[in-house]
Formats: structure tokens, C-alpha cells, sequence
């Protein structure tokens, strides 16, 4: 006769692991952002409908350098925070701004995307308002100004440069064009580059960098980083810190997104004991027969690639965000609709569900919440902006709704089964991969497919922990569009 040991139970000991595990990495990502902070100020300021951002370090010794910090499509002041400190440390005045239809500017941006006439004359209408607010400050040099640019940044602040001498230097990073630029103009000119960047970009910093004067221009290429990562890459602070003329050493410039990372590694392990508290033990629904869900995804995302252009959502004003949502709802409405018509065999007994009742309605409400909160504020605190602002209010809800009748076409074709149902998220991103790559999307659906693919990762695995907690099948779909549409309706420019 056995005895079995007494103990706590395995469920219990794993649960209690992943709870501790989730409270460790907030604590340290909280820790990590307040220590980002430290030794330097910030001041926030609105001038002419423009956001800015002053950031400071160190006690004021005379008239400083000031450098006005822009940054990329889709972008925000928030993501070149790290840039800005590094430049508040060699001792110059760094000013963020946030471009018409970005960060916290509510201000549409006409043309966004398509690099327009009407979009470069609004993107110098804000850095002329950015460095004009610099040159009234009472500690900068207003001789001393220096102009710092992520991508079409980079493109507004090199033209900016071009056409006004008195700007004392300019650093491009991730130039995106350079044609129009007069030979010899902006002068004092840095070019970075990530080695991993789409080679366009390598092209136009290597052209630029030799329609000038070799003693004046200077082209850096920072090996195994791509259009986002150079911004945090050590060797993009050092060579931009040298230009401003600081002779300290940058900080550790990935310090704001690892601790974002952590925050947001916290959030999702924090999920799975809280899905437990509030659902309990329930035994989940066994799988349902399902149509070849690889055809049916193959014909839906087809479809949905085709059609998303023609859709009315491709006219909302939210720059690729339209387009994103139109695919979401005409793929997700195909997967629905084969769900409901599909030729399938009767199961031979009603299959045994979840529970209806109150308590998945009160989960459904506490689990909601906790997505925007997970999702919102790592990515608001240590990346980019991620609140609404304007029109971004009334575009969430319509982007949360298409991202809803995906996720539910998904859930319905799969009948539950995650490895399929992933597959299904994974199709949809290789479909608006190549939907860029050939032409039928916006050219900047490939900026935004690596959030895109990491959010529909994220979401997939969430709505594993809530199958198996037995939750009802419109949970994990309700949950997993807040997580997708937020970032989506809130970083994407409004155009």
C-alpha cells in the first residue's frame, strides 16, 4: 500500500512560481525606468499645437548646445527618449517633439506614409516651431543648434538643415531620401545606418554622404541592427554624442525598452494565476471537428489582402491602421462564415462545455481591463506613446472591432485547437508581408508587421491559458482584440 505524499499540489506550486516570477519582473522594470530618470529633469511645453519635451541634465553651467531630437514614421518624442538623454548628458539641451499625427500631437498629418508635398511642409512647420521654442530658452546658445533625425525624421530635419545655414549641425539616421538635398547642404551632416536595414537605406546614406565635402560629412555604419534597433544601438550614441560635441560617457541606452520588456514580460506571466482566481478550475470544452482550416485560412487571408485596399476602412484616417483593420474584417468574416457553412461531421455526443455564468461575465470585464493596462503602459512607459489622443478615441473602437471578428473567425475555424489557431495568426501575418512586398499594402505594413507578428504571438498564448481554464469561446477572442487593436489605433499616425 502506497502513501501519497503530502505537498502542495503541482497546479498550485506553478501558479505560485508564475506569480512570483510576474511581480519580480514589474518590480525591476519599475526600478529600471526610475533609474533611467535619474540625474536628469524633463519639462513638457505645447507651443503652436506641437508637443515638446525638454530634458536636462546636470546643473547648468552658461549657454548650452540645444538639440532638437525628431523622429520616424510611426514613431514618437517617447522612442527617442533614450537619445534625448544621451545628449542631456554631454551637456546640451535635448528637445523632443512629436510630428502632426504621432505621439501626443493630435493634429492629423495630410499625406502620411506617401511623403508628400503637404506632408513635408507640415513636418517643417513643427521643427520650425520646436527650434524656435529652443533658441528662446535662456540656457541654450541659439548659435549652437543641432538637429537629430530617425527616418522621416531624418528626411525633414537634413531638407530643415539644407535650407537654413545657421543650424550648426545635423545628424541622419536611417535617411530614407536624399535626392533633393543641394550638394554640400546641411553642412556638419552625420549619417548612420543600420547594417541590417533594407539596403535602400545603406544606398541613400553612402550617395548623400559623397555630394558633400568628406572633411564635413561623415557616414557610420552600425553593424547587425535594423531600422528600430539602431536607435538603441551603443555605437549610434557614441557617434551622435561626439557630433553634439559632449565628451561623456552616453548612457546605457537600452535601459528605457528592457525595462518596458520586463514590465511587459510581467504582464503577460501575470495573466495566467489571475485567469485561475477568476475562472477556477473548470474542465474545458473538448474540441470540436473543424473544416481544413489550412485552406479555409489560405482563401480567407487571399481575400483579405485583395479586398482590404477597396474597403471602406482603408479611408479612416489612421495611417496603415486602415488597411490592417479592412484585412482583420473581411478575413475574420470569411473564417466566420466557413465556420458557420462548412460541411462538417455531427459529433457523436453534444459536446460538454464551460459553465454560463456570471462569473465568466466578470472575468470577461476584469480580463479586458487587464490587457489595456498590460499592453498600454510598458509600451507607453519605456517605448512609445500609447495613449489616445483626438480622433484616436472614437479609431480605437473600430480597430478593436475588426481585430474582434478575426480573432473570433479564428477561434470558430480552429474549434479551439491552438496550434491551429496560431497557424491561423501566423498566416495572416505572412499575408500582409507579402501583401507589402508585391504591392497591394501600404509600403510602411512592413514596418508594422514585427508588432504586429509579436502581438498575435502574445495573443494566441493567452487565449491557450484561457481554453484550458475552460472559458467560454468569445473570452479569448474579446481579450486578444484589445491586446492587438490598442497599440495598433494609438502608435499608427493619424492622417
Amino acid at each position: 500500500m502506497s502513501v501519497r505524499p503530502s505537498g502542495v499540489a503541482p497546479a498550485t506550486r506553478r501558479t505560485v512560481l508564475l506569480t512570483l516570477l510576474a511581480v519580480l519582473a514589474v518590480l525591476a522594470g519599475a526600478v529600471g525606468l526610475v533609474r533611467a530618470d535619474v540625474g536628469s529633469t524633463t519639462r513638457q511645453v505645447t507651443v503652436g499645437g506641437v508637443p515638446l519635451t525638454e530634458v536636462r541634465a546636470g546643473p547648468a553651467e552658461g549657454r548650452r548646445p540645444g538639440v532638437v531630437i525628431a523622429h520616424g514614421f510611426a514613431g514618437s518624442a517617447r522612442l527617442m527618449r533614450p537619445l534625448a538623454d544621451t545628449v542631456a548628458r554631454q551637456g546640451a539641451v535635448a528637445l523632443l517633439l512629436d510630428f502632426a499625427g504621432h505621439g501626443a500631437n493630435p493634429a492629423r498629418l495630410p499625406g502620411a506614409g506617401r511623403d508628400a508635398a503637404d506632408s513635408r511642409a507640415a513636418l517643417a512647420r513643427d521643427l520650425d516651431v520646436a527650434v524656435a521654442h529652443l533658441r528662446t530658452l535662456p540656457d541654450v546658445d541659439p548659435a549652437r543648434i543641432v538637429l537629430v533625425g530617425h527616418s522621416m525624421g531624418a528626411g525633414a530635419v537634413t531638407r530643415y538643415a539644407a535650407g537654413h545655414p545657421d543650424i550648426a549641425r545635423t545628424v541622419a539616421i536611417s535617411l530614407p531620401d536624399g535626392d533633393d538635398l543641394p550638394d554640400g547642404r546641411p553642412e556638419g551632416l552625420l549619417l548612420i545606418v543600420g547594417g541590417a536595414e533594407f539596403p535602400g537605406f545603406r544606398d541613400t546614406a553612402e550617395a548623400t554622404a559623397r555630394r558633400g565635402d568628406p572633411a564635413d560629412r561623415r557616414l557610420v555604419v552600425v553593424p547587425g541592427v535594423e531600422h528600430i534597433s539602431v536607435l538603441f544601438a551603443g555605437r549610434t550614441h557614441r557617434e551622435v554624442a561626439a557630433w553634439v560635441g559632449g565628451g561623456g560617457v552616453p548612457p546605457w541606452p537600452v535601459a528605457r525598452p528592457a525595462s518596458a520588456g520586463l514590465l511587459l514580460l510581467g504582464a503577460g506571466l501575470g495573466f495566467v494565476p489571475l485567469v485561475g482566481l477568476l475562472l477556477g478550475r473548470r474542465r474545458p470544452a473538448p474540441p470540436r471537428p473543424v473544416p481544413p482550416t489550412a485552406v479555409v485560412a489560405t482563401l480567407a487571408v487571399g481575400a483579405g489582402v485583395g479586398v482590404a485596399a477597396l474597403a471602406p476602412t482603408a479611408r479612416l484616417p489612421l495611417a496603415v491602421g486602415g488597411y490592417v483593420t479592412g484585412f482583420l474584417l473581411v478575413t475574420g468574416g470569411l473564417l466566420v462564415a466557413a465556420a458557420r457553412w462548412w460541411p462538417l461531421p455531427r459529433p457523436a455526443a453534444a459536446p460538454v462545455g464551460p459553465r454560463r455564468d456570471g462569473r465568466a461575465v466578470v472575468a470577461g470585464l476584469v480580463l479586458t481591463g487587464y490587457a489595456v493596462g498590460a499592453v498600454a503602459v510598458p509600451i507607453h512607459l519605456g517605448l512609445t506613446s500609447a495613449l489616445p489622443v483626438g480622433a484616436r478615441w472614437w479609431l480605437l473602437p473600430l480597430v478593436a472591432a475588426g481585430c474582434l471578428v478575426f480573432l473570433t473567425g479564428a477561434e470558430l475555424v480552429t474549434g479551439g485547437r491552438s496550434r491551429r489557431y496560431a497557424a491561423v495568426g501566423a498566416s495572416a501575418v505572412l499575408a500582409l508581408t507579402g501583401a507589402a512586398v508585391v504591392g497591394l499594402a501600404p509600403g510602411f505594413v512592413l514596418l508594422v508587421v514585427p508588432l504586429f507578428a509579436v502581438l498575435v504571438a502574445w495573443q494566441a498564448a493567452w487565449a491557450a491559458v484561457l481554453r484550458r481554464a475552460g472559458a467560454p469561446r468569445w473570452l479569448p477572442a474579446l481579450v486578444g482584440a484589445v491586446l492587438l487593436a490598442w497599440p495598433v489605433a494609438t502608435t499608427l499616425p493619424l492622417s
